[in-house]
């Protein structure tokens, strides 16, 4: 039987529609000279590789949409600026992670330049190649080089999952288990919901169950951010996140913590952006949870669009 309400589609549809439109609105922020002078180098030069892996989910699932324009073309312009690769490398703890994000979501290809240059240098290092990395690094590591095309030397998929927390998480409480780890594990494993799991039906069974534990925990906490992240796992393992009591609960959630304007105005209820916020911190405090908005609900709506007029024109005319 189904748990879907009459209005919650087009509630979603709304959800959707105003975290895109949030986006392709103040995409350009991050790489215009305001942005560089106000926000953190390294904070920045991340939400420019979630801004990017954004659009390569967007392109396959809504590739009409006149916002997606808007983020492609910031992304474009700085996959060609030439002081983007040196901004990867500023903190080595992580340099190169973020160097095998920038080929693999080169809007390009990574077939020249900059990002190819970047692949092929980590192809011909150690990065790709389990050494002593946790296997959550190297699922991570494994998805990303796979999207750049890019030789390596990781265990399959099946392995990968099997030596994380998650088959082991059916008898733990949900407090004690790291939803943001569990929903990325998923995501990694069906490319954030574009490709099925490499899964048998009994594991996404069992896998589903605690995801469902999961949300149920973080929506009672008011956690928007990893709900969301929950929401695009459900959908990983099969299941439609509006039909799902859990799923149902935390959109409904997300749809009434949406601003206006389309943000998602913080990662929680307990950290959500102060009336008084400059313009600045609202950024910082809406930019990530509006993006995982936006990428769930354009995977698990299918790409509709919710708004049925929206034109290039009127996405030119926002500011």
């Amino acid at each position: 039987m189904s748990t879907r309400s009459a209005g919650l589609d087009e509630a979603v549809a709304r959800l959707s529609a105003g975290a895109r439109r949030w986006t392709g609105v103040h995409a350009a922020f991050l790489d215009s000279p305001a942005g560089r002078a106000e926000l953190p180098v390294l904070p920045r030069v991340k939400a420019l590789l979630q801004l990017a892996m954004l659009r390569r989910s967007w392109e396959r699932c809504a590739p009409g949409d006149p916002y997606l324009a808007r983020v492609t073309e910031v992304v474009e312009q700085v996959w060609r600026d030439p002081d983007f690769p040196r901004l990867l490398t500023l903190e080595g703890r992580h340099a190169r992670q973020f160097e095998l994000m920038y080929a693999a979501l080169d809007p390009a290809g990574a077939v020249t330049g900059a990002p190819r240059a970047v692949r092929d240098r980590l192809a011909a290092g150690s990065y790709l190649a389990p050494g002593r990395k946790p296997p959550f690094l190297h699922l991570e590591a494994r998805f990303y080089a796979d999207v750049a095309g890019v030789a390596h030397r990781f265990a399959p998929y099946e392995e990968l999952y099997a030596a994380s927390p998650l088959p082991r998480a059916a008898t733990l409480p949900a407090a004690d288990l790291d939803g943001c780890q569990v929903a990325h594990t998923l995501c990694y494993l069906g490319d954030f919901g574009l490709r099925g799991l490499p899964l048998p039906e009994d594991e996404r069974g069992r896998a589903l169950r605690v995801v469902e534990r999961l949300t149920e925990h973080c929506v009672a906490l008011g956690d928007w951010d990893v709900t969301a992240k929950l929401l695009l796992a459900q959908y990983c393992l099969g299941a439609d996140p509006l039909r799902t009591p859990s799923g149902a609960a935390g959109l409904r959630m997300l749809c009434a913590a949406q601003a206006p304007d389309g943000a998602v105005p913080g990662r929680s209820a307990a950290e959500r952006a102060a009336a008084d916020a400059t313009p600045v911190e609202r950024f910082r405090k809406s930019y990530k949870v509006t993006l995982v908005v936006a990428l769930m609900t354009l995977v698990v709506t299918g790409g509709r669009t919710g708004e049925p007029a929206l034109t290039a024109a009127t996405a030119q005319r926002e500011n």
